[in-house]
């Protein structure tokens, strides 16, 4: 057990000094803010030079797809293990660190001469990353006071939920009046700014823990992670029922079941308590995190094609018309804290859940090939206003439910579960469009050569362009691709309402009272100087 001395307040470093003032604290969040930003703005950033990648590299679909992929899959796969190495070898650290690595395999990915030299700079940025995410959080949680501590918690989410589109958004402006290597700058430009004030500004914090490190279940939680990401991801590729798919799902289960057992059996030497997620707080936190995160994800993945097939939009423009839902994500996570405070968290969660359904179902009703942009804002700016208003009480049902000496840990699990959330999502909205897509579609074929038809199956961009094809018949499929692709969009947005109504009654019924405070006998101060602070259970 740590050494036993009086719990110091929240912000109190441990050689006596006083604890950070408002510049100090405002520059902390700035900093581990913009370290977010790096990171989340790479996830999806590379989604619009796909075909630019191809063809510079004479790539494959399928080996353009693992440089998107592999990203996100080294980075939630080591994300725990790394956050419980930060709590106890110090999250300053740790963050320097997979700064410099972040920057340095940004710079090599954009000077990469092959698809496999892309493919390792990606895997050095994902395994950078999953040190980066988790210690944003872990400081903010760690260093702020409890009275500022959801303020910042609601900017850190506000920048995890808008930061992807964000960061889309430019990167899409990149492409289009430059090269697709610049995408790169960004993210590196942000690292180093991030890694420059880091140095300056950032206390450290670390656990001093009795118990060796749980090197079991770091290494069978990252084999469960790996296997049940590498599902969702290659599922609607290689298809569902494919012998890979399928061993990779028997893989990520059996390490699944074998991580609780380890856990419960290793108990107060675990890498993750399990039996913590019979708290209202972890588990409604987790549970809304996931659904929000997917259902956010695969509106993006339903959006686009929206966007560009049917209204005929730019890449950029398409970004551009994403905007008002990331910016109303922001600004009411922002709010959130302060609504939290007035009508209690579980009450804050069930309206966002709530304004989130809404959303889609007025997208689901509404939209059509005709009406266009507006006949899908309202949607839009109300899912924007329910994701902001429901991720910031989850992330702080989550980081309330450990302890301060283990919030790299459950800074982790946070950003684990918005991982599988977006994987999920993806998967499952992008399936549903497009199978409501080839079944509209059927019927409407008529009078189209076989195998123009057979291609235009297989989506709404394959359909648009054979059918300069068919001659007389051109405009008719095209017509009739938009309005199947409308058909799908309706199908996969009434799914998504229900998993959200069916979460809109979980968290009325089990989500959390209130905001639960951190534990006082937990906490993990800042250094002063060279002294590092000891987190004291």
């Amino acid at each position: 057990m740590s050494t036993h001395q009086p719990p110091e307040a929240p912000g109190t470093p441990a050689g006596g000094a006083g604890a950070p003032d408002a510049r100090q604290l405002r520059a902390i969040l700035i900093t581990v803010s913009i370290a977010l930003m790096a990171v989340v703005a790479s996830v999806s950033g590379l989604n619009v030079a796909q075909t630019h990648m191809a063809v510079d590299f004479g790539a494959s679909q399928t080996t353009v797809l693992w440089i998107i992929n592999i990203y996100t899959l080294a980075l939630a796969a080591l994300l725990l293990p790394l956050g419980a190495i930060g709590d106890r070898l110090g999250r300053k650290p740790m963050l320097i660190t997979g700064l410099i690595i972040f920057a340095a395999a940004g710079v090599v990915a954009g000077l990469a001469p092959s698809a496999g030299v892309m493919i390792v700079a990606r895997v050095a940025a994902g395994i950078s990353a999953a040190m980066i995410m988790p210690i944003t959080l872990a400081v903010i949680t760690s260093t702020f006071p409890e009275e500022e501590r959801g303020k910042a918690i609601g900017v850190w989410t506000g920048v995890a939920g808008g930061g992807g589109i964000m960061g889309m958004f430019l990167s899409a402006l990149l492409v289009d009046v430059a090269d697709w290597r610049w995408l790169f700058v960004l993210p590196v430009v942000l690292a180093v700014v991030a890694l420059a004030m880091t140095l300056k500004s950032v206390p450290n914090s670390h656990e001093r823990a009795k118990h060796s490190f749980d090197t079991t279940g770091a290494l069978v939680s990252t084999v469960a992670v790996i296997g049940l990401i590498f599902v969702l991801q290659e599922g609607p590729e290689r298809g569902w029922s494919a012998p890979v798919t399928l061993i990779s799902l028997a893989v990520g289960v059996v390490a699944a079941v074998t991580f609780v057992a380890w856990e419960l059996h290793r108990r107060d030497a675990s890498l993750l308590d399990v039996r913590l997620f019979r708290e209202r707080g972890l588990a409604s936190g987790s549970i809304t995190l996931l659904v929000v995160f997917g259902i956010q994800a695969g509106i993006a993945v339903v959006l686009f094609p929206f966007f560009q097939a049917v209204l005929g939009w730019s890449g950029l423009l398409s970004t551009v018309a994403m905007m008002p839902m990331a910016v109303m994500m922001m600004m009411t996570s922002g709010l959130a804290p302060k609504m939290a405070a007035k009508i209690g968290a579980r009450s804050t969660m069930a309206l966002g859940v709530a304004l989130a359904t809404l959303g889609l179902a007025l997208m689901a009703l509404f939209v059509s090939v005709d009406g266009g942009y507006p006949s899908i804002l309202a949607g839009m700016l109300a899912m924007g206003v329910g994701m902001g208003l429901s991720m910031t009480p989850s992330t702080e049902g989550i980081t309330g439910s450990l302890p301060r000496a283990k919030q790299g840990v459950a800074s982790a699990l946070n950003d684990v579960t918005r991982e599988f959330g977006t994987a999920l999502g993806v998967a499952m909205l992008g399936a549903l469009l497009a199978n409501g897509y080839r079944g509209s579609i059927d019927g409407r074929l008529d009078g189209i050569p076989h195998g123009t038809a057979e291609t235009a199956r297989e989506g709404i961009a394959n359909a648009i362009e054979v059918a300069p094809r068919t001659g007389s018949h051109a405009q008719d499929l095209i017509h009739a691709a938009q309005q199947s692709f409308v058909d799908g969009w309706q199908q996969s947005m009434w799914v998504g309402a229900a998993v959200m109504a069916a979460l809109l009654l979980y968290v009325a019924l089990r989500g959390p009272k209130n905001t639960a405070p951190l534990e006082t006998g937990a906490e993990a101060v800042p250094e002063s100087g060279d002294v590092d602070s000891v987190a004291v259970r």
